[in-house]
């Protein structure tokens, strides 16, 4: 499907701009021995409970499926509290890169003056970090909107984090085009009226991605 030239560009993180689900998985694993627990998500589980977006929502569910009562929201908070420190040390480390076709994606809209926006349900520590890893010192600078997890009362599959991004650029619609990796974030950005592309990873690519409106293994093909 061809596009019309757009004005903004807003891109999902997580799985979306670098494929950091394992990073997160890992780090929730080490955060779980940190508190005592003797959970261990697989690749499996994490794959199933990315359905639910946001750390600590899936936190609660996977507590609320498997039945454990001695587990409060405090202690939810404070494991996604352990969990999203250890990731930012991770990343510190350089332990993640920008997945195949984003950093020319995004150096193309800056040329042709597009403005760039984050639309992300994640934390926004959990962002910085990851702008830090990937971009340099200065990452956050290279968009003009940067909506995270806390900026908004509903997460996705809700078009709240959107319909917000949207509003900050100051552009419509049907000028913007999305960029996700899961059926979760392609609902939100459809929902929103966006056109969405979407390049799935290991732990998305068996998702319904009915109404993208391009389904690509990344983003290197994609051309403004």
């Amino acid at each position: 499907m061809s596009f019309h030239r757009p004005r903004a560009l807003n891109f999902d993180v997580d799985g979306t701009l670098a494929e950091t689900e394992e990073t997160h998985r890992k780090s929730l694993n080490k955060a779980f021995a940190d508190a005592g627990l003797d959970w261990k998500w697989s690749k499996l589980v994490y794959a199933a409970l990315l359905t639910t977006t946001g750390g600590k929502e899936r936190i609660a569910r996977y507590v609320t499926e498997q039945k454990i009562k001695h587990i409060s929201q405090a202690d939810i908070a404070n494991i996604q509290v352990v969990k999203n420190r250890i990731y930012a040390d991770s990343l510190m480390n350089g332990g993640l890169s920008l997945r195949p076709g984003v950093a020319r994606l995004i150096s193309d809209a800056k040329m042709a003056n597009l403005k760039l926006g984050i639309a992300t349900t994640t934390s926004r520590s959990n962002l910085l970090a990851l702008l830090l890893c990937c971009f340099g010192p200065d990452g956050k600078n290279r968009f003009d909107s940067l909506v995270c997890g806390e900026d908004v009362q509903l997460k996705k599959p809700d078009p709240e984090v959107y319909l917000l991004c949207l509003e900050k650029l100051k552009v419509e619609s049907h000028e913007t085009i999305a960029f996700e990796d899961s059926g979760v974030g392609l609902r939100s950005a459809l929902a929103a009226g966006l056109k969405t592309v979407i390049t799935p990873t290991i732990f998305t690519k068996k998702e319904n991605f009915s109404g993208a409106s391009q389904v690509l293994a990344d983003l290197t093909p994609f051309r403004l």
